[in-house]
């Protein structure tokens, strides 16, 4: 590991708006952010624009974004420490375990922003919108929550269509080209580090917004594998 992630990893263990996979945090996140404002999470946030974004769009809401790899967490969180950010904080976990850091309801929005699209093959079942992380996200969302990607992977945003129609979950916003439109809401107009690096602009950047308060019977979980056995 290289002496910037060392002194990285180092650093965040003294920041006083992170956390690294702590113990016995259900219902107690309104101690952590010292106040009884929702909260939002940002799902394999890399360097929190998102979080960040969110958080100064909504001073009266709480953002907290988690990823496993601390020297990325590193930068957002020292951002929002040097700009006074108090309702954005951040964790150290992985996202596989999400579910027993909250308890029922104690979420209200989940983004996933630029995730690993894990492309065809074995790897569909580490895709955040699978319907096995989606289990995990039904322990703590609120019922009328959301859980919104921003994308622009064409095969993960077909892949989360899929799921949605064969769950039959309610879909909320559906843009296949997020800045086609001339009036970009203030959400989507955040970019994160990764969105920015498509400097030539020729990707399409896809949005999804859905409802998971339906049961998610796990004998279809064998008959999306079998629809998407042939991706494109």
């Amino acid at each position: 590991m290289g002496q910037k992630k060392l002194e990285r990893f180092a650093a965040i263990k003294a920041f006083e708006n992170v956390l690294e996979y702590p113990q016995g945090m259900p219902g107690k996140w309104k101690d952590f952010f010292k106040n009884d404002y929702s909260i939002t999470l940002e799902l394999a946030c890399g360097k929190g624009e998102y979080a960040l974004g969110l958080g100064k769009l909504y001073p009266e809401k709480n953002f907290l974004g988690v990823d496993v790899k601390g020297n990325r967490i590193w930068r957002g969180a020292k951002t929002a420490l040097q700009e006074n950010l108090s309702n954005v904080g951040f964790m150290r976990a992985q996202i596989e375990a999400i579910n027993e850091y909250f308890s029922k309801d104690e979420v209200a929005d989940i983004w996933i922003t630029f995730p690993d699209p894990h492309l065809p093959g074995a790897k569909m079942k580490k895709r955040l919108t699978h319907p096995r992380f989606l289990r995990l996200y039904q322990q703590f969302l609120q019922p009328d929550g959301t859980v919104n990607l921003k994308t622009d992977s064409p095969v993960l945003y077909k892949f989360t269509k899929t799921v949605i129609e064969l769950f039959d979950l309610e879909l909320l916003n559906d843009e296949e080209d997020v800045y086609k439109s001339l009036q970009v809401s203030a959400e989507l107009a955040i970019k994160t580090h990764y969105e920015k690096m498509d400097i030539a602009g020729f990707r399409k950047v896809h949005y999804l917004s859905f409802k998971i308060n339906k049961p998610l019977p796990l004998e279809k979980d064998e008959l999306l594998r079998k629809m998407l056995l042939i991706e494109v």
